[in-house]
This record gives C-alpha cells, structure tokens and sequence, in this order.
C-alpha cells in the first residue's frame, strides 16, 4: 500500500471524476471512475489507491488522456507511474 502522508481531497476527485466523464469516453474508464467514486465517499481508505494504481495500469494509452485531464490522480498515484518508459542509466540489468 501506498504511503500518502496525508489525506485525498475529495473535492478534487470530484473535479477529476466531472473532467474525465466530460472529455473521455466513460466506457474505456469505467472501472478508475469507480474507484475514484469510492475514494471520493472514503477519502481515508488509503487501500483504494492500491485499486487507483492497478486500473490506471490498465489503461494503456488512455493514461495520457487522463493525466491531461484529471491531473490531481498524479499527485495521489506512486512517484513514478511510468516507470517502463525511461532508461534508468543506473541500472545494472543489461
């Protein structure tokens, strides 16, 4: 589970439900509105940002749409949402 430090603004999840039910089609993000529904009515269940996590994974593509649109998710997602998309430079794996 993810450390937040602090508590979700639910209003803010809000905003982010209205804004990607505005601009993106619901049916591709059905299941991250859900979860954004849930972590709006429970701010403190910090186990839902595990679920916010998986289905952003889901995404593919539409992770950018969403980050567009609803930016508030990156600040509540892990540090690093992309983490396949960089070379890490340090990384002994060859």
């Amino acid at each position: 589970m993810f450390d937040m430090g602090g508590s979700i603004d639910a209003g803010r999840i809000d905003e982010s439900i209205d804004l990607l039910k505005q601009h993106v089609q619901e049916a591709e993000i059905k299941p991250m509105l859900e979860v954004l529904q849930l972590m709006s009515e429970n701010p403190y269940d910090y186990a839902l940002l595990d679920r916010l996590s998986e289905e952003f994974g889901k995404l593919g593509f539409l992770q950018g749409a969403v980050l567009t649109y609803a930016p508030y998710i990156s600040t509540i997602l892990p540090d690093d949402p992309f983490p396949d998309l960089v070379d890490d430079p340090f990384d002994d794996e060859v």
